[in-house]
């Protein structure tokens, strides 16, 4: 007969405080999102899992974050989320359950002249808290874009300087919201998209169209905001951009975070 071994993480812990989040990190699978034009999308995710800790319990079970994962076979949603915090919650026996999945998400763009074809890849994000048997859903999203300074534009005779700068979006919203909706706001904000394939009369055209359109840091938060303000389904967000500027050794950054309030 097995002689049962002593579960040390139920222990009384030395310093008896709670903890809000214990768990995992950096597990890596294979995973199915929803991808508006051909359906799903496989891709590969990091994920974090976590839940809160008592006081009086010294450790938690690190094992079961995994045999949960593993049991856990299921396209990425609302839903599916929430089936496997909820899982969680009951195999750590915790009131409160965490997820992050991080991952790239892919759309073949068509450059604005030529239609040549190419791959654009996009950091995303899936976050849940789960407590009392609700689920906390947000979407995230990392847009690069092109911006060209206002400011050197209007006061240069042969130019003005462009860099390439980072939206980032994280939402919550009603009902299902698609990631290509994120992405596409977050494009329009900026003096230009960026594209992974361009032609010379491609180059001519997105050059032009973005020294058109120049935009601040600033213009670009405001502008992300807005769009995401007028989201139908869109009930909070939060919209960073950090710029890499090209002439300067430091960064330029803006956010806004706000609810979305419906009339």
């Amino acid at each position: 007969m097995a002689v049962p071994m002593e579960d040390v993480q139920k222990h009384p812990a030395p310093v008896q405080l709670p903890i809000d989040r214990v768990g995992v990190k950096d597990l890596q699978l294979p995973l199915v999102v929803r991808d508006r034009e051909s359906g799903e999308q496989h891709t590969v995710a990091r994920v974090d899992l976590a839940v809160d800790l008592p006081a009086a319990f010294k450790g938690t079970h690190m094992s079961r974050f995994v045999e949960a994962l593993e049991n856990w076979e299921e396209q990425l949603s609302r839903q599916s989320l929430k089936k496997l915090l909820s899982d969680i919650s009951v195999r750590l026996e915790a009131r409160r359950a965490y997820a992050r999945f991080d991952f790239p998400y892919f759309l073949r763009q068509s450059s604005p002249m030529s239609k040549a074809k190419g791959l654009m890849g996009y950091s995303c994000s899936v976050i849940g808290a789960y407590e009392d048997g609700q689920l906390d859903f947000t979407l995230g999203v990392v847009v690069p874009v092109m911006t060209v300074c206002p400011c050197s534009l209007a006061i240069s005779e042969m130019g003005a300087h462009s860099q390439r700068s980072n939206v980032s979006i994280h939402a919550k919203f009603k009902g299902f919201l698609w990631l290509e909706d994120l992405i596409e706001i977050a494009e329009r904000s900026g003096s230009s998209p960026v594209y992974t394939l361009l032609k010379r009369e491609d180059e001519k055209f997105v050059t032009e169209a973005a020294f058109a359109k120049p935009a601040f840091v600033e213009d670009v938060v405001r502008s992300a905001a807005k769009g995401l303000s007028e989201h139908e389904k869109i009930t909070w967000f939060k919209v960073e951009v950090e710029s890499f500027e090209s002439i300067h050794g430091h960064s330029a950054q803006a956010c806004i975070e706000s609810s979305v309030k419906r009339g």
